[in-house]
């Protein structure tokens, strides 16, 4: 393993290390919608859009364009299905686990892949 596919593995363990540290997403102060401001009320939900967030982040980087703009489209969705959960925080519980399942196994096949 090369250290270029290497920085992005060690990208991720520090900073999903460090979820507990930090603040949602997106800033709290400006939470508008119901979601918004249930996952700011909520540690764990908090910290499960901060994980989501940041491997979300590290393979748009990674990925190739058309993988990239999928993966954007999918994200956006997603967005959309979240709000529907509105303040219901089992609900946003359950679709942060799904998306980050998702996104877990798109990190680990990219990892398989090795350097390209």
């Amino acid at each position: 393993m090369t250290r270029v596919f290497r920085l992005p593995i060690v990208m991720l363990g520090l900073m999903v290390g460090t979820v507990g540290a930090q603040a949602a997403s997106f800033p709290c102060e400006k939470a508008a919608t119901p979601d918004e401001k249930a996952i700011c009320a909520s540690l764990a939900i908090n910290d499960l859009d901060v994980e989501l967030a940041v491997r979300f982040e590290i393979l748009k980087s990674v990925l190739a364009m058309g993988n990239r703009a999928q993966l954007q489209d999918d994200q956006e969705s997603w967005l959309k299905e979240r709000g529907t959960c509105a303040a219901d925080t089992a609900c946003l519980r359950q679709v942060y686990e799904t998306r980050l399942k998702v996104l877990r196994g798109v990190f680990a096949e990219f990892a398989k892949q090795g350097p390209q």
